[in-house]
């Protein structure tokens, strides 16, 4: 059963999960401030889920590939979307600054806003 890194806590899944459902399910959530109610659910046409990975996933489709290639997003990012992602194995998220996840590095921080659902 792969383990998931996010925001300090190790979250297991099964091998295949939807690493943004994995997430939900934990209590966590692959989305920044407002994005966390302002979102496409699921469906690959807001970006707001797009997080940093490192460990085995699912090759990108070309579902994500079209909405990464779009700003704030961009395929030379790296960033992955959290609903279009099988977790294959042990895998380290993060999730960065901006409403997008974008890699803003001047955002205020608005990452650990879950007091404010």
């Amino acid at each position: 059963m792969p383990t998931i890194e996010f925001d300090g806590r190790e979250i297991e899944c099964d091998e295949g999960a939807i690493l943004r459902d994995a997430l939900l399910v934990a209590g966590e959530s692959p989305h920044n401030g407002a994005s966390r109610t302002l979102n496409c659910s699921g469906h690959a046409t807001c970006g707001t889920c797009a997080v940093g990975v490192d460990g085995p996933v699912s090759d990108m489709d070309s579902r994500e590939r079209r909405r990464l290639s779009f700003p704030p997003h961009s395929l030379d990012s790296g960033l992955r979307l959290a609903c279009r992602t099988e977790v294959k194995g042990d895998l380290v998220v993060e999730k960065h600054a901006g409403f997008w996840g974008q890699h803003v590095d001047d955002a205020p921080s608005e990452r650990r806003s879950t007091n404010d659902d």
